[in-house]
């Protein structure tokens, strides 16, 4: 069987009106088609990336390494992507898009989790790099670093929902945007220098909708089964004007807002919630915050925190600054990087890159050979 009627057989058949087709899969750089399909050949590259398997030892919310129970991103992206095919499924769009986009989007997450990334956040505007955001990281991943520098070469709508998938911004209702390469790449080099950005970007796909609303829905109730594990808190505290529309379990949680997701979106060209399950997602978003994001850190270990990221910055910028080829930072990242990746990036942004790329146990175990 030929390439092209092996392609034609691996699609997925009786997509929606309102779904992102696969002839819409372009790439920033021509290359040859295999049997593959083209979200599906990206589902491949980023599960096959390196950043991908440093997502077992990075944080989702709690780090406490004595308890195996608790979430690692590496679990989290798996339940955003199966909560986005479900839906996804019901509503007949194109699943491998959704796939893709859900299990790469935190490959720029750091370690220590969204702590982590508001310290290198401020690294990032201490030396003039811009703002530093896990999701736009997670794009830069997959456009300029892994595979030695020179990328994957995944397709703009999967780049697209990556970008645009931050869940931490609740909506009643998801539009797609439509846009061109230049259009996503302006949002892209924008997002550096404009605080604000992240609050408007809008996926250009309708399966970017999907992932960027799976992303709250896989932590909402994950992250309270976690905390009642740790003992912080108990289902009981959660309010009833809550607990009455959603339920209190993980289970309860995400089944009931998926079924309400697809119960309000068929056959629309956009996502919707009804207003009774979108009111009671912000209440028990601010439940969270309150009662454990907050609180998920003691202030000891923030400032634990705070000096790894800081002392290490430091110490690698000074390596590269004067070239000292024995430090870790040349013999585990850069010596392996092409010339385009060197010579095209700031020392400044280098020791980001390596920094962001990061698993909690090696940051801490550098940091521990530093002193």
């Amino acid at each position: 069987m030929r390439n092209k009627e092996v392609y034609e057989n691996m699609k997925i058949k009786g997509l929606s009106l309102y779904a992102c087709s696969y002839e819409k899969g372009i790439r920033f750089n021509l290359e040859e088609d295999d049997f593959r399909p083209s979200f599906y050949r990206d589902i491949d590259r980023i599960i096959y990336s390196l950043s991908y398997t440093r997502y077992l030892d990075k944080t989702q919310v709690f780090t406490h390494g004595d308890n195996d129970h608790l979430s690692r991103r590496m679990t989290h992206v798996q339940f955003v992507s199966k909560i986005a095919r479900t839906i996804g499924r019901a509503l007949n769009l194109n699943e491998d898009l959704i796939e893709a986009a859900a299990l790469g989007h935190d490959l720029g997450h750091t370690p220590f989790g969204h702590v982590g990334e508001r310290i290198l956040d401020e690294i990032s505007l201490e030396h003039n790099e811009g703002y530093f955001n896990h999701n736009i990281q997670s794009v830069r991943i997959l456009m300029n670093i892994e595979n030695y520098g020179k990328g994957y070469n995944i397709t703009l709508p999967v780049l697209d929902a990556i970008m645009c998938h931050n869940g931490e911004f609740a909506l009643g209702e998801y539009h797609p945007k439509n846009k061109t390469k230049e259009e996503f790449l302006e949002e892209y080099k924008s997002s550096y220098y404009d605080k604000n950005i992240l609050k408007t970007l809008k996926p250009m796909t309708l399966e970017g909708c999907v992932v960027r609303i799976s992303d709250m829905i896989a932590y909402l109730g994950k992250d309270i089964e976690d905390a009642v594990r740790l003992g912080m808190i108990d289902f009981k505290d959660i309010p009833k004007s809550i607990s009455n529309i959603l339920g209190t379990s993980n289970r309860e949680i995400v089944n009931n807002i998926i079924i309400d997701i697809i119960n309000n979106s068929r056959n629309k060209n956009y996502i919707k919630l009804s207003d009774e399950v979108y009111n009671a997602i912000v209440s028990l978003k601010k439940f969270n915050y309150e009662n454990i994001y907050n609180k998920a850190y003691t202030k000891e270990e923030l400032n634990n925190i705070k000096d790894m990221f800081n002392v290490l910055y430091n110490t690698y910028l000074s390596d590269l600054n004067n070239q000292n080829k024995e430090s870790i930072i040349y013999t585990s990242y850069l010596d392996s990087m092409n010339d385009e990746y060197k010579n095209s990036n700031t020392n400044e942004r280098i020791v980001l890159d390596y920094l962001a790329g990061m698993t909690d146990d090696y940051i801490i175990k550098q940091y521990n050979k530093s002193k």
